[in-house]
């Protein structure tokens, strides 16, 4: 697998392709996948032509500071080589480059502004997504279409209809994907979740997601003068997203907590994560809770088995999080609570149970691992890519436990205990089956 990359016609005679093949389709359709076959010529990559002693050459799509973090991780495989790196700003993209040519020691990572430039090169056999909520599902389903690999960051889809389609294209393409819920593979989040599976807090009854409380906000920036396109392609950035008029705290991160930008009410922020948790430990990783009921100060989730998913909302999530949890814990923790005790735990890798008896069955920690640590998941994930086997986090997973936060969030949006039919992912209530999908604009045809 060479680093060599195409020249500049070449990359912009694959991309005419693409859009030839696909561009018109991208963005006009509500409910449907974005594309309905390939858009790039080239050969599904398999087990048998990545062998262990090949390097997976990489490619980055948006590289910002979750992203920057996570590569750092990346970059000390040995068997991992970043190729290329694709980002709608000028700055994030050389700082990017710096990054990995200095741990190479060598000047080779290609930039690309436009991310279909770096999915037209035939030899990157994966891709690591960082990009905001609103590109997530989009750039993931490109990806998995011209033959990559995925890794996503979280939440992997802005609405229900988006997070159905993504893993419905790794469904048909036969991509590798792995949500970035890292928790997962993080030592003390699988130890809470083992008390619960071996049995050992007696019959599950309730557990306990923390998550920001949710917010509803879509209040425009005063415009600002557009930089020219190199400097940052506002076309690209806002991608599927509604058009407003370019400012650049947007850019620099003030789209979160944006309807239009983000997730759920900003509900999945932390819910892709600790919703996805409880839904590991009530061995759901196939289904999802049928009702929700908001509330005050949280959302009650119920599922078929009558196991309760209590939604906490923090007022302040990075400080004093009682009496829903115990603060030193640190950030996104969860509980899981038995007919014969509980176990919570969160991001400073200790676990704290409700007597001796269960203190015994938690091994000492040799060293803790925090909740943020992406190394072992994003090993699972390159693993993966050469057995073909499912990740952790994988599509299927992801879809349940992201509608699952949609779905809460929808109950809260709506202030009405909503029921919903897993097998079709559709409401009791027609307002909130309208929150299950979005128009998307035709961003392609302006590129």
């Amino acid at each position: 697998m060479s680093s060599s990359h195409p020249s500049a016609s070449k990359a912009q005679s694959n991309r005419r392709h693409f859009l030839a093949r696909s561009g018109a389709s991208i963005g006009a359709s509500v409910t449907g996948a974005l594309i309905g076959s390939s858009a790039f010529d080239h050969p599904i990559s398999t087990a048998s032509t990545t062998t262990a002693n090949d390097k997976i050459n990489l490619g980055v799509i948006g590289i910002g500071p979750r992203c920057t973090y996570d590569l750092t991780a990346m970059l000390k495989f040995e068997d991992i080589r970043c190729i290329a790196i694709s980002d709608v700003q000028e700055s994030r993209r050389l700082a990017g480059k710096k990054l990995v040519d200095e741990a190479y020691g060598n000047q080779d990572c290609a930039l690309y502004p436009d991310f279909r430039d770096l999915l037209a090169r035939p030899e990157i056999d994966a891709v690591l997504i960082a990009t905001g909520d609103r590109w997530h599902a989009d750039a993931s389903i490109l990806a998995a279409q011209a033959g990559k690999d995925v890794y996503s960051e979280k939440p992997c889809g802005i609405t229900i209809e988006r997070c159905q389609s993504l893993a419905k294209t790794i469904a048909e393409t036969g991509r590798v994907f792995q949500a970035g819920t890292q928790r997962r593979s993080v030592p003390n989040f699988q130890q809470a979740v083992q008390l619960v599976h071996e049995g050992k807090l007696g019959k599950l009854k309730a557990m306990h997601a923390s998550v920001y409380r949710p917010v509803m906000d879509n209040t425009w920036l005063a415009g600002e003068r557009l930089p020219t396109r190199k400097t940052v392609d506002w076309n690209l950035w806002l991608g599927p997203a509604p058009w407003r008029p370019f400012n650049q705290a947007y850019v620099n991160g003030k789209w979160r907590g944006q309807w239009d930008f983000d997730s759920g009410a900003r509900l999945l922020d932390w819910g892709a994560h600790t919703i996805d948790l409880c839904q590991w430990a009530n061995r759901s990783d196939d289904s999802l809770p049928i009702s929700y009921a908001p509330e005050k100060d949280r959302i009650v989730c119920t599922y078929r088995n009558g196991v309760e998913l209590i939604v906490d909302f923090l007022d302040d999530p990075f400080g004093d999080r009682a009496p829903h949890y115990i603060t030193p814990l640190g950030t996104c923790p969860v509980r899981f609570v038995g007919e014969e005790g509980w176990v919570e735990t969160g991001d400073s890798g200790e676990v704290v149970v409700s007597n001796s008896a269960l203190q015994k069955e938690v091994p000492p920690a040799e060293k803790r691992v925090r909740g943020l640590d992406v190394t072992a998941h994003a090993r699972d994930f390159f693993d993966c890519i050469r057995s073909r086997k499912p990740t952790a986090a994988n599509a299927e997973v992801m879809r349940q436990s992201h509608v699952a936060c949609h779905a809460a969030a929808a109950a809260w949006i709506t202030g009405q205990t909503l029921a919903i039919e897993p097998s079709k992912m559709t409401f009791n209530h027609p307002e909130a089956n309208q929150l299950s999908q979005r128009p998307s604009r035709d961003w392609a045809s302006l590129s």
